[in-house]
C-alpha cells in the first residue's frame, strides 16, 4: 500500500533528500529503493524556503507527487529543517511535517573555547541569573564524575573548568532548545513527531565531554530526540568532500557514537552530508542504527549537471551569473571556493569537469543557488528557474538517471562497512 503521508521512522537508519526544484523525488526513490535506509523526501529548512521563495506545502506536495507517482509502500519522513522559533514550529506543524530539526546555533557561545577562567564563570553567573541553572546545580550534578561507555571508553568531567567551558558554550543552546520543543509538542498536538538537536553550524567542533552535557542535560530537561547533530572535527564544507584527518576523524566519531547510545539512545546526524565520501564507510561502519545523513545542495547540482549535457550555452550564461554573486552570496557559508581557482575561459567539454567535479566550482554554483532560482536572468530576460525547469522537463530521465548515480553512491559508500 502506498503511503502517502509522512510518518517518524524513529531508531533506524535514514537518509534527508533536499529538493530544491521539486522534481528530484524519482531520482531519489531510485537512490534509496532497495537499501537499508529510510528515507526523508520532504526536507528544506526555513532559510532555504526563504531563498526560493518555496512553501512548505510546495516541498511536501512534491514528495507526496512522487511517492504517488513510484508507488513507494515503505514509510518515509518530512523533515522542518533548521528551525529557529515558535512561528518556524507552527507553520511546519500545520503542513504535516513530521521530524522537527531545530536549530539552536544562535544560542551557542563559540567564544567560550578562548574563555579564560574567571571569564568562564562570570557567564555562567549570568546565566543562573537569568534562571538557567541554579547556582550550583550543574556541579552537584556533573563534577569529578566519569561516565563509563561501551568498549571501555569514558568521558569526564574532571575539573570546574572543563565543565563550565561546556555549560557556558551549549547551556542558553539547551535552553532554547526546550523552549522548541514544547511548542512542538504544542504545535503538534495528538500527531506524532520526533526531534533532532543540530548545533552542526558552529564555529569550533563539539569535543566529547560537551556532547555528553548536552545528552545528559536533554535527558535530565525530559527532551527527548531521536537524533543529534554535532559538530564534528575536520571540515564540512558545502558540496564537497570531507577536508580532514580520518584517523582523528573516526577516534572521535566512535565517542561521539558511545555517547548517543548512552545519553539515548538517539542517532548521530551528520549535516553538510552531502558529498562526504571520505568518511562514509567509518560513519557507516560506527554508527549501527543510530545514523542520519542530510543532503540538500548536491540534486541541485545533479540538475545543473543535466543542463550542463543538454544546452552548453544556458549552462555557460548560469555560470556567468553565479561567478558576478559568489563573493556576495558566499557569506553566510563555510566555503573556501575562490573565483580564481576556476578558469573563466573553458571548452565546452571542460565546463562539466571544472563545475560539477572540481571542488571550486561545485561551490560556486552550490552557495548561488538562491541568486540564479530567484530574480536571476539569462541574457534574453528569461527567469533562470523557468530555463532549469523546463530543461530537466525536458529531459527528466537523464535527471532521474543521474541522481539514482550520484545519490545511490552516497548510500552505497555508507552501507560499504555496515555491521
Amino acid at each position: 500500500m502506498i503511503n502517502v503521508k509522512p510518518s517518524v521512522l524513529g531508531l533506524k537508519r535514514s537518509f534527508g533528500f533536499g529538493d530544491r526544484l521539486g522534481l528530484a523525488g524519482p531520482g531519489h526513490i531510485d537512490a534509496v529503493r532497495g537499501t537499508a535506509f529510510l528515507p526523508i523526501f520532504a526536507q528544506q529548512s526555513i532559510r532555504e524556503l526563504n531563498r526560493t521563495q518555496r512553501k512548505p506545502e510546495d516541498v511536501m506536495n512534491a514528495a507526496i507527487g512522487a511517492v504517488k507517482a513510484e508507488a513507494w509502500e515503505g514509510p518515509w519522513g518530512a523533515d522542518a529543517d533548521h528551525l529557529q522559533t515558535k512561528d518556524d514550529v507552527f507553520l511546519m506543524a500545520k503542513n504535516g511535517y513530521t521530524f522537527f530539526t531545530i536549530d539552536p546555533s544562535a544560542h551557542v557561545n563559540s567564544r567560550a573555547d578562548a574563555f579564560a577562567r574567571d571569564e568562564l564563570e562570570k557567564y555562567h553567573g549570568r546565566m543562573a541569573d537569568d534562571g538557567l541553572f541554579q547556582k550550583n546545580e550543574i556541579f552537584d550534578l556533573y563534577l569529578n564524575k566519569t561516565y563509563d561507555l561501551e568498549d571501555g571508553m569514558s568521558v569526564s568531567f574532571p575539573d570546574r573548568e572543563t565543565l563550565l567551558r561546556a555549560a557556558v558554550k551549549y547551556g542558553r543552546a539547551i535552553a532554547h532548545t526546550r523552549n522548541m520543543y514544547q511548542w512542538i509538542r504544542e504545535a503538534s498536538g495528538t500527531g506524532q513527531f520526533e526531534v533532532e538537536m543540530s548545533v552542526d553550524e558552529t564555529e569550533t567542533p563539539t569535543t566529547p565531554p560537551e556532547h555528553l552535557f548536552i545528552g545528559l542535560e536533554l535527558k535530565r530537561l525530559g527532551i527527548e530526540v531521536v537524533s543529534l547533530a554535532p559538530r564534528f572535527t575536520g571540515e564540512f564544507e558545502k558540496g564537497i568532500d570531507y577536508k580532514g584527518d580520518l584517523s582523528e576523524f573516526e577516534k572521535s566519531y566512535r565517542r561521539h557514537v558511545a555517547i548517543a547510545k548512552y545519553c539515548g539512545p538517539y542517532k548521530l546526524s551528520v549535516h553538510s552530508g552531502s558529498d562526504k565520501f571520505r568518511i562514509y564507510p567509518i560513519v557507516g561502519r560506527l554508527s549501527g542504527d543510530l545514523l542520519h545523513v542530510k543532503t540538500a545542495g548536491t540534486s541541485y547540482l545533479e540538475a545543473l549537471r543535466v543542463v550542463c549535457r543538454t544546452d552548453k550555452k544556458l549552462f555557460r550564461e548560469i555560470i556567468a551569473f553565479c561567478r558576478s554573486r559568489y563573493d556576495t552570496d558566499k557569506a553566510t557559508y563555510h566555503v573556501s571556493a575562490q573565483l580564481k581557482d576556476v578558469p573563466e575561459t573553458l571548452a565546452d567539454d571542460k565546463l562539466e569537469e571544472w563545475y560539477l567535479e572540481n571542488t571550486s566550482g561545485r561551490q560556486i554554483l552550490h552557495v548561488t543557488f538562491g541568486s540564479v532560482l530567484v530574480g536571476g536572468k539569462a541574457p534574453s530576460g528569461a527567469a533562470f528557474k523557468d530555463l532549469i525547469m523546463e530543461n530537466l522537463n525536458k529531459n527528466f530521465d537523464l535527471y532521474r538517471e543521474v541522481l539514482h548515480r550520484h545519490l545511490g553512491k552516497h548510500l552505497r559508500l555508507l552501507m560499504s562497512e555496515a555491521q
